[in-house]
């Protein structure tokens, strides 16, 4: 992996925003199609290796694209991977477990519903990348769990410049309310990450929000 490494400047502990004390696993999630040689992909790697420096778990769905990259980053930050696993019999279109991507730990689970779930369940912050209609499910999910947990919820980071047009047409065209707004940062860069990670840590200790324990 040294050639997706050596595509952003080295990453140094030293160099890196100090770790949240309340917040330890990081969900990931993005496209099942992202190849090595994508600019997804190799962002991914560098945000998960960000993390993993940090000091925090990373968890993905254990599959291909933006699942292997995350594993992959957080490896080479020396960090730990959670992955949620679905092994389905009749949905020939799910890409399913990726060989390549190495996970510490497996939860399997029985139905696409219950992986989005689990997901949902042992992330405690959630960082969005590009992705098709699977990601946007679970981006979904996560939106809507933050609004009617707000107050006690789980952040969104959403990673790439191109979520601020997406936001922008959703806050034109849909009825949102105040809260729902407040509950996702976009960001670009893997700094960008762990500084909305901190962000989000200081809103929760000001009161503005209570982070949910990891389950």
């Amino acid at each position: 992996m040294e050639p997706l490494i050596k595509v952003w400047k080295k990453i140094t502990k030293d160099s890196l925003p100090e770790k949240a004390e309340s917040i330890e696993q990081v969900a990931i999630f993005g496209s099942a199609e992202a190849s090595p040689e994508s600019k997804l992909f190799k962002e991914t790697f560098a945000v998960a290796e960000a993390l993993a420096k940090s000091g925090y778990t990373v968890v993905d769905g254990g599959g291909p694209g933006v699942m292997r990259a995350a594993s992959l980053g957080a490896k080479a930050g020396g960090g730990k991977v959670i992955g949620v696993t679905l092994y389905p019999e009749d949905c020939k279109n799910f890409e399913g477990r990726d060989s390549e991507n190495p996970i510490d730990k497996e939860i399997k689970t029985e139905t696409y519903v219950e992986r989005t779930l689990t997901l949902m369940s042992e992330g405690q912050v959630y960082v969005i990348f590009n992705g098709a209609s699977g990601t946007m499910s679970e981006f979904a999910m996560a939106w809507g769990l933050a609004r009617l947990h707000f107050g006690h919820h789980k952040p969104l980071i959403l990673y790439g410049k191109f979520w601020k047009q997406v936001m922008k047409v959703l806050r034109k065209h849909l009825v949102l309310r105040p809260e729902e707004i407040k509950v996702y940062k976009i960001v670009d860069s893997p700094r960008g990450v762990l500084q909305a990670i901190k962000q989000f840590e200081e809103e929760i200790k000001e009161g503005r929000h209570q982070h949910l324990q990891t389950s």
